[in-house]
């Protein structure tokens, strides 16, 4: 089947006790037994339940892999990954990731002795120069949050196999309609589905994908032992908006080029990052390892805060708040917002600076899209040329 069928049927068969075609909400949090030891595979909802396997069977098959599992939030997915790590362990992660995942590594895995080094990886050199004999996992991001720069998947992935460590990737900006990083040789997946996948805004939750039957016992041992499981109700709102996540990404990325493009012009405007631009740096290697390039779009205002916040202040269409890739448009400040948690540093030395603004493009009108951001961008120009004439 192909990827939209699989997004709507995958582990969604009609009920077999009343053919409901759509998959029940079991909001038991325990099975009765037949007897000591038997029962029709559940026993109770924290090890897991109907409607969470159902969720996992569906994003396993959207990735191309064979294990699922998911997560009350993409953090916690991603602790899940770092589970597997001991005291002495070492990760290299990409330079540009997001802010919670640097400071979970920072803060929560380095006082327990696993210790990180960031690398750019955009350049596969770099990841290899960072590795260790210690170090057990690479973690990357691509596309990155918030620059928006790609990793070259395959081979990183073949650098990882050569050393005996394992690949994992988060591929939330992407998300399985545009990239499956299982297929180019990745160990592990990531997503927080809070994002594209439930794509509504309504739900927080995270999901790991292996192919590994090893990695899937261990992970899937850790999911029950710590508990950091979704409710059956959170995986039933997941499962109802990733049915419709190939068509909504088709409009993310038709409004997310368009706006790309405009941004270009516009004289406030010093630089814009979108894959798809054909003079984004890596877009020779988007077209080779994405089946589409999203719908998030950076760009960096000429001024700082100050112009920042009167863009952001403009907005009518688009709404000022953290998060991304549900069907409303919002617009970010990765300074103060998803890398707050971030020295500022750190920040800079990475390219998130004051003038950094990040765009999840939702699946409104085009033009009113492009209208909002104009005036948004008149208005911060306009006011910038009276404090300067003052």
């Amino acid at each position: 089947m192909k990827f939209s069928t699989r997004a709507i049927h995958a582990g969604q068969q009609a009920d077999s006790q009343t053919g409901a075609t759509i998959i029940p909400l079991h909001l038991s949090s325990t099975f009765t037994q037949d007897e000591i030891g038997v029962h029709k595979g559940y026993d109770y909802s924290r090890s897991g339940n109907p409607t969470r396997s159902a969720l996992e069977l569906c994003l396993a098959s959207l990735e191309e892999g064979a294990h699922g599992l998911a997560f009350a939030s993409g953090l916690a997915a991603v602790m899940a990954v770092f589970s597997l790590l001991k005291p002495g362990d070492h990760v290299v992660a990409g330079e540009d990731i997001y802010g919670g995942t640097y400071r979970l590594l920072e803060k929560v895995l380095g006082p327990q002795g696993i210790f990180a080094t960031y690398a750019d990886a955009r350049e596969v050199w770099a990841i290899e120069k960072a590795m260790r004999k210690e170090t057990r996992i690479v973690w990357i991001e691509t596309p990155t949050n918030p620059l928006l720069h790609l990793a070259d998947i395959a081979a990183i992935a073949a650098t990882c196999l050569a050393r005996g460590v394992l690949l994992a990737v988060d591929n939330t900006f992407a998300t399985p309609y545009a990239q499956q990083p299982l297929k180019l040789g990745a160990d592990i997946v990531v997503h927080s589905t809070t994002k594209y996948i439930n794509g509504h805004s309504d739900v927080v939750g995270g999901a790991v994908v292996i192919n590994d039957d090893y990695l899937s016992k261990t992970m899937r041992f850790y999911q029950n032992a710590a508990g950091a499981v979704p409710s059956p109700f959170d995986c039933w709102l997941t499962l109802r908006g990733v049915k419709t996540l190939a068509a909504r990404m088709i409009q993310h990325q038709g409004n997310a080029l368009a706006i790309a493009e405009i941004l270009q012009q516009h004289p406030l405007v010093e630089s814009v990052s979108y894959p798809g631009l054909k003079d984004h740096p890596q877009h020779e290697l988007a077209l080779r390892q994405m089946d589409s390039f999203g719908g998030m779009v950076s760009f960096r205002l000429r001024g700082g805060r100050e112009e920042a916040n009167r863009f952001f202040k403009a907005l009518q269409v688009f709404s000022f708040a953290e998060s991304l890739g549900g069907v409303e448009s919002l617009a970010c400040y990765p300074a103060a917002m998803t890398h707050g948690s971030m020295p500022r540093g750190e920040r800079e030395r990475r390219g998130i600076t004051d003038s950094t603004v990040r765009l999840s493009v939702g699946i409104e009108d085009k033009e009113d899209l492009i209208n909002d951001l104009s005036q948004a961008l008149a208005t911060a120009a306009t006011t910038r040329r009276v404090q300067r004439k003052g």
